[in-house]
């Protein structure tokens, strides 16, 4: 898919709440990403654990700044920011990216919920936010590929609830809204991107597979939403875009010599999140608390 989207495509996108681009980003492209993210040790120094009340674990690293090394010529290449502005209709920000690392055998499942069920806390007042997926190894029933419920996101938000460690969507509300929208298993390619509204209802099985399934996701706020309050995420920031070249440009530059491998997330001033501060189900845990008091 090349050029901006299609005045149908954008039609599509909010009737169904998400929006699949297949191969956005070339072989190369995504193959320089992948290397990059699992050779790269800050990466996996600053993963946490998420308990997914299914006995798995998942495993991610979140992180508030592109920076400017190849995940943030990624977040801040015109075939995302630009997809991102006409589907939000505003200028888009860096809300924040993060790699999911759903490992082979051992990847932990992910409750239903809506990103807007986190994001609601951090002072963030509609729901114009825009996820992009971006499919880093193969994405399958197999392995856990993502699971949204076409058409949910018109339910706007959901109630959400501790599942595991998780802040996951109200069970009660979730089993009536399947009974209504379709279900549908969102297979993807190494370079597939899945757009998708802050509201639409999403979640992935376990990995009982031999093939991890790897992502990268870059969220973006509207400049018009900027949060009225501070949160562990950032408010406005003018989100500084690259030319799609950049992505190649700077993903080749990280393998010319183990220097620059072992110093380019330290380079990129992303602004890793501590666990510590992931207010998404925490927040959840007080609540609850406060009611058996």
């Amino acid at each position: 898919m090349s050029g901006p989207l299609s005045e149908a495509q954008i039609a599509d996108y909010d009737s169904q709440g998400f929006l699949l681009a297949a191969s956005l980003f070339d072989a190369d492209e995504i193959e320089l990403l992948r290397r990059s993210a699992k050779e790269d040790k800050r990466l996996d120094d600053h993963a946490f654990g998420r308990d997914d009340g299914e006995g798995g674990t998942v495993r991610l690293s979140v992180w508030n700044h592109p920076g400017d090394g190849i995940y943030g010529a990624f977040a801040r290449c015109d075939r995302l920011a630009q997809r991102a502005e006409q589907l939000l209709r505003d200028e888009p920000y860096h809300y924040h990216s993060k790699m999911i690392m759903k490992d082979a055998r051992i990847g932990g499942a992910w409750a239903w919920h809506q990103d807007y069920g986190y994001w609601y806390g951090n002072g963030v007042l509609t729901p114009n936010l825009v996820s992009c997926f971006i499919a880093v190894d193969p994405a399958t029933r197999e392995n856990g590929c993502l699971q949204v419920i076409r058409g949910s996101h018109a339910c706007g938000r959901v109630h959400h609830q501790l599942t595991g460690q998780q802040a996951g969507a109200d069970p009660e509300r979730v089993a009536e809204i399947l009974k209504r929208f379709e279900l549908v298993h969102v297979e993807m390619s190494p370079g597939d991107v899945l757009f998708f509204h802050s509201n639409l209802l999403h979640r992935s099985d376990q990995n009982h597979s031999d093939n991890p399934r790897w992502s990268m996701i870059c969220c973006y706020n509207a400049k018009s939403n900027d949060p009225y309050k501070d949160s562990h995420h950032p408010r406005y920031t003018p989100l500084d875009r690259l030319p799609d070249s950049a992505v190649r440009q700077i993903g080749e530059q990280r393998f010319e010599d183990t220097d620059s491998r072992q110093n380019d997330s330290q380079s990129q001033s992303m602004a890793w999140l501590d666990p510590n501060r992931d207010a998404s189900a925490t927040s959840l845990k007080a609540q609850s608390k406060d009611a058996e008091n």
